[in-house]
């Protein structure tokens, strides 16, 4: 059994993320996740599962897959994500979220495709 299993199946969700229930990050399901440069002196020193999420973004991968890799609930790897972009160790890929949009031009938009002939 490896240690991610065995350490998640002693210890309580809550506290791999010191309580906490909110990330510093706004991140969805879809939000991808990658390490801009590898320390692997950094990786060594992390807890079992951050470290796991360290390992695993090293190569662009989205938070529903983090979450199924490691069977830890999105919520936990949220927090613990969000811990790792804090320190600068992953990047958050932006998503439509962060774009703010003109509400006059979706209008528009909108208007106009409401004219196409079907």
């Amino acid at each position: 059994m490896d240690t991610i299993s065995m350490r998640s199946n002693r210890i309580r969700l809550y506290a791999l993320t010191g309580g906490r229930t909110r990330p510093r990050h706004h991140l969805l399901v879809e939000t991808l996740i990658s390490v801009p440069h590898y320390d692997p002196q950094f990786s060594a020193g992390l807890l079992p599962e951050s470290r796991a999420l360290y390992e695993l973004a090293r190569k662009t991968i989205s938070m529903a897959e983090l979450s199924a890799h490691l069977t830890i609930p999105l919520a936990v790897v949220r927090v613990l994500i969000s811990d790792l972009a804090a320190q600068d160790m992953v990047f958050i890929h932006p998503t439509g979220f962060v774009y703010q949009y003109d509400q006059i031009i979706l209008e528009r938009i909108l208007d106009g495709l409401k004219k196409l002939p079907v």
